[in-house]
């Protein structure tokens, strides 16, 4: 099931999101909707709702951990939930800008592609990357709080490269 606002919003509470969690999340959802109505706009295919309510549930895992495993935690609560594959991918691939096969496991992940494939999945990542707590930032203090973090080079440049390629769209 895809589910509207007010049920994506009631799962992220019951699930035990705290309020950050919840502002962020439809932070990141207003965010990705409007990114996702400008590439429509402009021609190309995009489901605009189900950009919306996958980025209000982007973080669902996170009333389990805040550690990169919300994502796996987050769809495995969509599928508890019986959410449309669709949203459980998002969830799943939401991570930074994504995360392949060959890093998963080192970074603690079970095995498996995390990285956002259809046009939806990629806004969703693209938006929480742009989204600090609850207000946006650009792509040069995005890249700045990673390497703050001291995130691998690998991360940043697809980050840099996913922002390139939404933006892209957007002109």
């Amino acid at each position: 099931m895809i589910p509207d606002k007010s049920e994506a919003l009631n799962l992220l509470r019951i699930s035990g999101c705290s309020e950050r969690v919840l502002k962020h999340c439809l932070t990141v959802a207003e965010h990705a909707k409007k990114i996702a109505e400008i590439i429509k706009y402009n021609g190309y295919q995009v489901d605009v709702e189900l950009v919306f309510i996958g980025a209000l549930l982007h973080d669902i895992g996170r009333s389990v951990t805040h550690d990169i495993r919300h994502a796996v935690e987050g769809a495995r609560l969509g599928r508890e939930y019986v959410l449309d594959p669709a949203i459980i991918r998002i969830i799943e691939t939401h991570i930074g800008a994504g995360i392949p096969e060959s890093e998963a496991q080192s970074m603690g992940l079970p095995p498996g592609n995390y990285m956002p494939t259809i046009l939806e999945e990629k806004i969703v990542a693209h938006a929480d990357n742009m989204v600090d707590n609850d207000h946006i930032v650009s792509i040069s203090e995005e890249v700045d709080n990673l390497r703050k973090k001291g995130m691998h080079e690998s991360i940043i440049e697809r980050t840099i490269e996913l922002s390139t390629y939404i933006n892209e769209m957007m002109r």
